[in-house]
C-alpha cells in the first residue's frame, strides 16, 4: 500500500510577501526622504523659483500690469507649491532608481536591458517636454493671449490659477513627449509591429493635432508647436523599433517556457 505523506504548510509565500512589503516600504521611505530633503534645501529660494516660472507671462504683460493674489495665503503657498514641483522633478531620477531597484530582482536579463534604458529615456523626454513648453510654447501662448485682450480690459491673472495652468501644460507636454517610449514598449511587447506602426501614420497625424487642440489654447500656432513634435517623436520611436529588430513575432518580454 502506498503511503500518503502530508507535508507541512509552506510559509515561504507569506514570508516572501512580507519581505516584499518591507522592501517596498523602505524604497518609499527613501523616495520621500530625498524629496523632503531637496524641498527643504530649496525653500529659501522659493520666491526666486516662482519668479523664474512666472517669467513667460510677466514679460508679455502690458506695461504696468501684474499678477494678483485673490486669496490671503496665496503669496505664501503658491511659491512653496512651485518649489515642491521643482524638488519632485530634481529627485525624479532617484525616484525611478528606487522603482528600478525594487523590480529589477524579478526581471530576466533581457528585460533589464530593455527597461533600464526606457526609464532613463522617460526622465530625459519628460524634462525635454517641460523645457519645450517653457521656452518655446509659453511665450507664444502668453503673447497670443495678451494680444487678444479687449481694449479697456486689464489682464490681471491670479497666481494660483496661473500655477494650475502651467502645471497642467507641463504635465501635458511631459507626457506627450513620452511617445517614443510608448511606441518602443508596445513594439517590444509584441502588441504592434513596425509595419503596423507605419500604417498608423495618418491616424497619428490626426491624433496629434486633436491632442494639441485639447491641451493648448485655441490658436493654430501653439497647436502646431505641439502637434509637430508629437509626429516627429512618433517617427523616432518607429525608427528605433526598426533598428532594434522590432518585427519579431514573439515579444522580447515573454518569459521562457521551462521544460518539465
Amino acid at each position: 500500500m502506498s503511503r500518503v505523506i502530508v507535508m507541512p504548510v509552506d510559509e515561504n509565500t507569506e514570508l516572501t510577501l512580507i519581505d516584499h512589503l518591507l522592501e517596498l516600504r523602505r524604497r518609499v521611505m527613501w523616495i520621500l526622504a530625498i524629496l523632503l530633503l531637496c524641498f527643504a534645501i530649496m525653500v529659501p529660494f522659493a520666491q526666486k523659483i516662482y519668479t523664474f516660472v512666472a517669467e513667460p507671462l510677466m514679460v508679455n504683460l502690458p506695461a504696468g500690469q501684474h499678477m494678483i493674489a485673490t486669496e490671503v495665503i496665496a503669496p505664501f503657498f503658491v511659491p512653496l507649491k512651485v518649489t515642491m514641483m521643482a524638488a519632485f522633478l530634481l529627485t525624479l531620477p532617484h525616484t525611478l532608481y528606487q522603482v528600478w531597484a525594487f523590480i529589477a530582482p524579478g526581471l530576466y536579463r533581457h528585460e533589464k536591458r530593455l527597461i533600464l534604458p526606457l526609464l532613463i529615456a522617460s526622465v530625459f523626454l519628460f524634462a525635454l517636454g517641460m523645457a519645450f513648453a517653457y521656452y518655446l510654447v509659453f511665450p507664444v501662448i502668453f503673447r497670443f493671449l495678451t494680444g487678444i485682450t479687449p481694449v479697456g480690459v486689464s489682464m490681471a491673472t491670479d497666481i494660483d490659477k496661473y500655477l494650475s495652468f502651467i502645471l497642467g501644460m507641463f504635465v501635458a507636454f511631459g507626457v506627450t513627449f513620452e511617445v517614443p517610449v510608448l511606441v518602443i514598449l508596445l513594439n517590444r511587447m509584441g502588441v504592434v509591429s513596425v509595419l503596423q506602426l507605419k500604417k498608423a501614420r495618418p491616424y497619428v497625424v490626426v491624433g496629434a493635432f486633436v491632442v494639441a487642440a485639447v491641451v493648448t489654447p485655441p490658436d493654430i500656432l501653439s497647436q502646431t508647436l505641439l502637434a509637430i513634435p508629437l509626429i516627429l517623436l512618433y517617427e523616432i520611436g518607429v525608427l528605433v523599433c526598426r533598428c532594434v529588430g522590432g518585427d519579431r513575432k514573439k515579444s522580447s518580454l515573454s518569459y521562457p517556457v521551462q521544460k518539465q
